[in-house]
């Protein structure tokens, strides 16, 4: 028997049930398919969750990339003493070296990983509620790593922020834009000017043109062209090209192609002509937030002329104008990031024992992650890191 059947809608009673917590049932779940109808209800409005938590997304990740890697779902359901859902957590297990770890499913491509909870549940949940959730687990999960988590999402504590917890390895540069305000207030005046003018270059090319792609034709040709030119691009920086692996490329064009509200649940931003493709942005929305997934950009003589950051002030204009409060480009503070991007996502890492085994596991976890931010945030650190890798790699 599989582990993913073994663990198939197996409920645990929440043990010793305590008078502060609402929790009464948690579900655990090996099947996708099972978990979804409670999944997509818990996005309906009134939950609180990130767009990189839509059962679209994470479900084509583990079909396409989880299952390849060993990932087995490990999908946990709390409910009330009704047993309505209050909380999913969209995590996924693996076993290495005997000890048995949950993490977020999404493996690189979240920004954000976050569990989908109810809104009226999140913001009364206390320390005991996840003492509630965790106890259920501990006879299959040894640790629990909850990277790259946001503190808050839309103005709401986001409940794994009462963890211990340490700042994530990556920042996140934010742009918080006012709903309303002036166009100054989000993208300088002396930036646009520079913007515009280089832009002004591009404009004599026949059919040129910014959209957002809302055919499948339009999106599979904009995907076609990102594969072809991607691997080109990480090439030439020496990065690794995480699209490469296996079960990527599918997990991408599935997840963009399918249909969410009036758009895709990863929307492709492009900027084109006739002749050929200049730019592409893709992320992710969900009508307050918009958030980058993947981008590329020419590699002809084009590229000289900023295509990218001009594709970023359509996209931030773009979304402004719709009333949405922030946006973000990624982690990691490229530095074309930070020409648009003045604040910071909070953003922090849990590990979570829940055994004697885990508890050394966890200390290894924490010990990796703190160093791997040392790292990044030293510059010399970094660029030595970077040329072992280039010589090693």
């Amino acid at each position: 028997m599989t582990m993913a059947a073994a663990m198939q809608s197996r409920t645990a009673e929440s043990p010793a049930r305590s008078k502060a917590s609402r929790i009464a049932h948690v579900d655990i779940i090996g099947d996708i398919a099972e978990a979804e109808p409670v999944w997509r209800a818990l996005e309906e409005p009134g939950h609180l969750f990130t767009p990189y938590q839509r059962f679209d997304l994470l479900g084509s990740w583990q079909r396409s990339v989880g299952e390849r890697e060993g990932a087995s779902p490990f999908i946990v359901i709390a409910r009330d003493a009704e047993r309505r859902p209050l909380a999913l957590l969209p995590l996924a297990l693996r076993q290495r070296h005997g000890v048995r770890a949950a993490c977020f499913m999404g493996g690189k491509h979240p920004t954000f990983n976050m569990g989908l909870w109810s809104a009226e549940f999140a913001a009364e949940a206390l320390s005991p509620d996840l003492d509630m959730l965790f106890a259920s687990l501990r006879d299959q999960v040894d640790v629990l790593s909850l990277t790259q988590q946001p503190k808050r999402w839309n103005d709401q504590q986001n409940p794994f922020a009462l963890l211990p917890q340490q700042s994530a390895v990556n920042g996140c540069p934010l742009l918080l834009m006012e709903p309303g305000g002036p166009p100054a207030s989000r993208i300088s005046n002396s930036l646009r000017r520079r913007l515009k003018s280089k832009e002004k270059k591009l404009q004599p090319l026949a059919g040129y043109r910014y959209h957002l792609a809302t055919t499948d034709a339009d999106i599979t040709r904009l995907l076609d062209w990102f594969f072809r030119v991607k691997p080109a691009r990480m090439a030439e920086q020496k990065l690794p090209n995480v699209f490469a692996e296996p079960g990527v490329e599918h997990f991408i064009r599935s997840s963009c192609l399918a249909p969410r509200g009036e758009g895709r649940v990863i929307d492709i931003h492009a900027l084109e002509c006739d002749e050929e493709v200049i730019a592409i942005f893709a992320g992710v929305a969900d009508g307050q937030r918009f958030s980058m997934m993947f981008n590329t950009y020419t590699m002809s003589e084009h590229a000289r002329y900023s295509p990218g950051l001009i594709l970023v002030r359509y996209i931030i204009d773009r979304y402004a104008e719709r009333g949405y409060r922030s946006l973000d480009l990624g982690i990691g503070t490229d530095e074309y990031k930070r020409m648009f991007c003045k604040d910071d996502e909070e953003i922090f890492d849990s590990f979570v024992p829940l055994t004697s085994r885990g508890r050394f596991a966890a200390m290894a976890m924490s010990s990796l992650n703190h160093g791997k931010r040392l790292v990044k945030q030293n510059q010399m650190l970094f660029d030595l890191a970077r040329r072992l890798r280039q010589a090693f790699g």
